[in-house]
């Protein structure tokens, strides 16, 4: 399992949560964490997006194929360990987790919310963090 972090700023406990237990899961080759363009900082609000990509763990197994119709042979097949399906029904038996927000084909989203009030200050701010949950090698939404 290898943790690739060096497109993030570190921002963001629940991604932190998220790349914490995917490292701790079975299938998983790579999780790549990044910055997405769209956090932004008012006085009120922080908005911090986080973009995770998983890449699953892969087995080679051999497949007996016929040539021409009537030539034996076999053909080298690879097959992934999970899915993001499999992945997404892991996750949300994690209680700090569960299930996602928004769940496709290609991808998983998770939205977190929570006041924050730092000491000697009436006002707090609210803190909104969104991280997005990518296979690596899907194709780019446009």
């Amino acid at each position: 399992m290898s943790l690739d972090t060096t497109n993030w700023s570190g921002e963001g406990t629940f991604t932190q949560l998220l790349a914490d237990h995917l490292q701790r899961v079975d299938g998983v080759a790579l999780v790549r964490v990044e910055d997405a363009p769209a956090s932004r900082s008012e006085a009120d609000y922080n908005f911090i997006s986080n973009e995770i990509y998983v890449a699953f763990a892969t087995v080679v197994r051999k497949e007996r194929v016929l040539r021409f119709g009537f030539l034996p042979g076999s053909t080298t097949r690879m097959d992934k360990v999970k899915t993001l399906e499999s992945l997404a029904a892991e996750l949300a038996a994690i209680a700090e987790i569960g299930e996602p927000d928004y769940s496709d084909e290609g991808m998983m989203q998770y939205l977190r919310t929570e006041r924050i009030v730092p000491p000697y200050q009436t006002r707090g701010y609210k803190l909104v963090e969104l991280v997005r949950l990518y296979e690596v090698g899907t194709p780019s939404r446009a």
